[in-house]
């Protein structure tokens, strides 16, 4: 049991240092907080729910900040071993909810997302582009596009989007189907990248015997970021999902329908991209709202019947 959870905590930790840029100091502790999870109810790899649910005695009298970190470890390490299909169910439900404040996602604006398609323009004008800005091409547009989670983008089947039709149908975390709108921009650039794709590839995003690796996309990205000028480090897969939410709410979208594409089970997951639209909010109700074109008048009188205060 002890070998298993090594090896998987060693598989997490890679993704985390390759896909997320973990920085040395998270890594340690997350490895710290694993191995000291697992020897409190007897290994990882095989916990359920009623295992996981005695950590809350066990951490009862840590800080907040400190149980915090702690869960957010394991719920990303079952949530990796989830999407990797290492294990069919995600038993991190069970884990105590500190109360702490939600961090805000980090965003791009639309000046540097610009400069990142202003670039990939740049090297399909090209005479001859290259089959690899071909398909960086296709894998941005659908990233920023469609708000693709990274697992979903590789995987996806070579015939996922059809020319006729301006959407997919994914399959995404715990098995619910979505629909995915995709843009005319998004299905011209897969087309272009589909004629470098080998007939008998199932993988629109083939790469040897598998799909193109989560790891291997959030380099590619990474090094667009720094060509553009933009910093690495403020630039991954997750993020330019973060920008295709935030870019739209900012443009009017309907929370319910920015819910749907991203796929969140819960709305409540969904309403943290409101903080960057604030005031886009108070201006819709001080123009839209029913009292905004009424004239000023003397006080409404009381709903008791009793007289207003002078």
């Amino acid at each position: 049991m002890a070998q298993e959870d090594a090896a998987l905590i060693d598989r997490f930790l890679e993704m985390m240092a390759a896909e997320r840029g973990a920085a040395r100091n998270t890594m340690l502790a997350y490895r710290t907080d694993l191995n000291g999870a697992a020897a409190l109810v007897g290994g990882l790899a095989q916990a359920d729910k009623d295992a996981l649910g005695t950590l809350a005695e066990h951490w009862a009298g840590l800080a907040a900040s400190s149980l915090a970190r702690k869960t957010s470890a394991l719920r990303a390490f079952y949530a990796f071993l989830e999407e990797e299909g290492l294990r069919a169910d995600n038993p991190a439900a069970a884990l105590p909810r500190p109360v702490t404040r939600r961090p805000l996602p980090k965003i791009l604006s639309t000046a540097e997302v610009d400069r990142l398609f202003a670039l990939i323009a740049e090297r399909l004008a090209a005479e001859h582009p290259s089959p690899l800005d071909l398909r960086l091409s296709a894998l941005i547009e659908l990233l920023y596009g469609s708000g693709l989670r990274a697992s979903e983008l590789v995987s996806l089947p070579r015939r996922a989007l059809a020319a006729d039709r301006p959407f997919l149908i994914l399959r995404g975390k715990g098995g619910r189907e979505r629909l995915v709108p995709i843009s005319d921009r998004a299905r011209a650039a897969v087309a272009l990248w589909l004629t470098h794709v080998p007939a008998d590839s199932p993988w629109l995003f083939p790469s040897g015997k598998s799909h193109l690796s989560r790891i291997r996309l959030y380099q590619m990205v990474k090094a667009l970021a720094a060509a553009a000028g933009i910093p690495p480090q403020r630039v991954s897969p997750h993020v330019l999902r973060h920008a295709f939410a935030t870019h739209l709410l900012e443009g009017g979208a309907d929370l319910r329908a920015l819910q749907t594409m991203l796929g969140h089970a819960d709305i409540g997951t969904t309403q943290i991209y409101t903080h960057v639209d604030s005031r886009r909010l108070v201006e819709l109700v001080n123009r839209r709202h029913p009292l905004a074109t009424m004239t000023a008048r003397a006080p409404h009188p009381r709903v008791d019947d009793a007289p207003s205060a002078p």
